[in-house]
């Protein structure tokens, strides 16, 4: 073991660094090349102008995200002359809807696979699972006969909040399950002497027990429902209805090359998920039923 950590303390850590250095460049340099887009002030991809007859600096320019100037008019006028500020608000409200319902849904669900025997158990567990290997776009066609035709949801935010909350819950619960089989069930056992109801004991025991796991479904249902484009685009046909995913593609399309405007709105779209991160990260850490029954 001596030699081993003898060894280890011998490799050099410089050409790792270098390595480390290297990918992390490269796999932040489409990100670099986004922000600077929206910076430039500019709708075209060239940031910088290269002469006639360009040298390989200008060249290396050509391909460094630094714009030649800096400039928030992109982001002044995506949110100002055009609607996004709407889509904005639509994709807060039905990813927000989205969240209560999924979770709601999912952790009542889950506590239930993982404590209580009924009929169907095993079969119900399965049928999630299974609906997890299949695309998302295999539902398209039966989700708009339901969602359009026959509940008349069509542009609506209620109809995208049904189907988001739906199509998250099988991985929801599963993911829930888990973590319900984790907490010791002696402490139910003692709120049951102690007189509590299972309800009581559902959301004064567990859910405060579960919350790294309730935070990961919680983040979970935002994203997919913040980020989802494929639906919104199919559902939605009303331009006042748009979610900040389908209004971003018209600033990039057949008639119009706004990449500009494209960039901006892309930083605005994930400045919401990375602060929901950030304040859910202190809940993404397991093991706080540790120690919570002696012996």
């Amino acid at each position: 073991m001596a030699l081993f950590s003898e060894r280890r303390e011998g490799i050099p850590h410089a050409p790792l660094h270098v390595v480390l250095v290297a990918f992390t460049l490269f796999t932040i340099y489409p990100i670099l090349w986004v922000v600077s887009l929206a910076f430039s002030g500019k709708q075209s991809l060239a940031i910088a102008t290269l002469p006639e007859n360009p040298t390989f600096w200008d060249r290396l320019r050509a391909v460094t995200p630094w714009p030649e100037q800096f400039s928030v008019s992109n982001f002044a006028s995506v949110m100002t002359d055009q609607p996004f500020a709407k889509w904005m608000l639509n994709s807060a409200i039905i990813s927000i809807g989205t969240t209560v319902v999924g979770v709601f849904l999912a952790c009542t669900a889950a506590y239930a696979f993982s404590r209580f025997k009924f009929p169907g158990q095993r079969a119900g567990m399965m049928a999630f699972l299974v609906s997890q290997m299949f695309p998302g776009t295999l539902m398209l066609i039966p989700l708009y006969i339901i969602l359009v035709q026959w509940l008349g949801l069509g542009s609506s935010r209620l109809g995208l909040i049904i189907v988001y909350a739906t199509t998250s819950i099988p991985f929801s619960v599963w993911m829930l399950k888990g973590y319900f089989d984790t907490i010791p069930k002696e402490l139910e056992e003692a709120a049951l002497i102690e007189g509590a109801s299972v309800g009581r004991i559902f959301w004064s025991v567990i859910l405060p027990l579960a919350k790294p796991a309730v935070a990961v479904t919680a983040l979970f249902s935002f994203m997919t429902a913040w980020n989802e484009f494929i639906l919104a685009a199919t559902f939605m046909d009303q331009e006042t209805m748009y979610t900040a995913p389908v209004g971003l593609r018209f600033f990039v399309g057949g008639f119009s090359q706004q990449w500009g405007y494209f960039a901006a709105g892309s930083i605005i779209v994930s400045v919401p998920v990375v602060f929901l991160f950030l304040f859910l990260q202190k809940y993404l850490v397991s093991g706080l039923t540790a120690g919570g029954v002696k012996g």
